[in-house]
């Protein structure tokens, strides 16, 4: 099954035979693991390692939590909250909390910030509804997360006591070391592993997003499949016009080396929204290095024609834009005439509302080109496990060859950790007496 198609037309990029070579040049390094950070390889191949008992253990678990609880907190940052916040978005109705028939449990996430107000009113709101917990970590010990655990087990021993916490608090952090290992071996949590191999942005396909996900009601082995048929759809093999991520790695390459620094990532559904947010996170901390890269942006569009629509048309010219187009929609609403016709909208009367967006979509995109903004469109079917799962791993494809092709390596994160410095020595940590000195001079 099709389930990428990427069109290039308006981008204005000549794909050469030197292009081409790049991009298969870096597709195989990444399957034969001999490029740069290449002991994060891991996700290369992760779809189809991904087994049926892999899958309902998974399954199980997330059973066992949602017989538990109403409410289940899932508490990472970065990597281990992104992704499966973008597809939980993606796949929930965005009306849910007015449902009053309501009755799987619903998934929220902390640990993603240090906002005093957002825990406070996080506990409140589940003051009357059953909890459990699910902790994403690799060390134990990254702030955000580790201050949000803290908190937020504390209240699940209070309200059940250590032994019934201990069913209600699932970990997934590292095989063997670390505080939260530690932590989850000593209270008897269940557990659940990050790979070595698989850096946190790459992970939504490990547990670290698939728990998540099957606590929330997702269809994880659609979300898989579809990722595995991508996977094969962009091997190391295939050739080159046939390999769509080969393709989009080449063509914003291309248009970086020609002056375009910044990248919009667009979408006409609103559910998309994460998935943008999820994507600026893998290129922005895999490709942002080095005093090089291409700056992740995105809108949501109709709404942000009206805000950031103005810059993208006339503002300065160093963008390039890539939209992300769904085929068709879950449901129908159609366009009913009007006797009046005050509002002038007769014209459309009869049409689908999706008709209305995609002539919208269409005449956006030349008005943009026009105005010297290249246009890439990806298009998926619809919104379902399957599709969203395929196109995770197209950006992740995308993003390891696009990184090699930029000559970084796209698997570090060096600068994520210049902050934690400064704020351990603000806040007066152990060890940082002279850095805490020389910060607070600064000040």
């Amino acid at each position: 099954m099709e389930t990428i198609k990427l069109d290039i037309r308006k981008s204005g990029v000549e794909v050469t035979e030197a292009l081409k070579a790049e991009a298969l040049k870096a597709n195989a390094s990444l399957h034969a693991g001999d490029g740069a950070g290449n002991d994060f390889l891991g996700w290369v191949n992760l779809p189809s390692s991904v087994s049926d008992s892999d899958i309902e253990a998974i399954k199980a678990c997330a059973a066992g939590l949602r017989e538990r609880a109403e409410v289940i907190i899932c508490i990472g940052i970065g990597g281990s909250y992104l992704g499966a916040k973008a597809v939980v978005e993606a796949m929930s109705d965005s009306f849910a909390l007015l449902r009053r028939n309501r009755t799987q449990p619903a998934v929220v996430f902390a640990g993603q910030n240090i906002s005093e107000d957002y825990l406070h009113e996080l506990l409140s709101a589940v003051a009357d509804y059953s909890i459990a917990a699910i902790v994403i970590s690799k060390s134990g010990t990254t702030t955000e997360p580790a201050i949000a655990f803290r908190i937020i087990k504390t209240e699940i021993e209070r309200r059940y006591g250590k032994q019934e916490a201990a069913g209600r608090i699932v970990a997934v952090t590292d095989r063997a070391r670390g505080a939260l290992k530690k932590l989850a071996t000593d209270e008897g949590y269940p557990t659940f592993v990050i790979p070595d191999d698989v850096g946190g942005r790459f992970s939504v396909l490990t547990p670290v997003g698939l728990l998540p996900l099957a606590a929330a009601g997702v269809d994880i082995a659609a979300l898989v499949r579809g990722a595995r048929d991508m996977e094969a759809a962009t091997a190391d093999g295939v050739p080159f016009e046939q390999n769509p991520a080969a393709l989009y790695a080449v063509v914003r390459n291309a248009l970086y080396r020609s002056g375009k620094k910044i990248e919009i990532l667009a979408s006409y559904e609103p559910k998309l929204q994460y998935i943008a947010e999820w994507w600026k996170q893998l290129y922005g901390e895999s490709e942002g290095k080095q005093g090089r890269g291409i700056f992740p942006a995105s809108v949501t569009l109709t709404a942000d024609l009206h805000s950031m629509g103005q810059y993208i048309q006339e503002g300065e010219r160093t963008l390039f834009e890539t939209v992300i187009s769904v085929a068709e929609p879950a449901h129908k609403v159609v366009i009913e005439t009007d006797a009046d016709n005050l509002d002038g909208l007769n014209f459309m009367a009869g049409k689908r509302l999706s008709q209305v967006n995609r002539m919208a979509e269409l005449g956006v995109q030349l008005a943009h080109v026009d105005g010297g903004v290249p246009n890439l469109r990806i298009e998926i079917p619809k919104i379902d496990e399957y599709s969203v799962g395929a196109l995770l791993y197209f950006f992740e494809k995308a993003c390891g060859i696009s990184g090699y092709m930029l000559g970084v390596n796209p698997f570090d994160q060096p600068g994520v950790e210049a902050y934690k410095k400064n704020m351990f020595a603000l806040l007066d940590k152990p060890g940082y007496e002279e850095e805490s000195k020389a910060v607070k001079a600064r000040l």
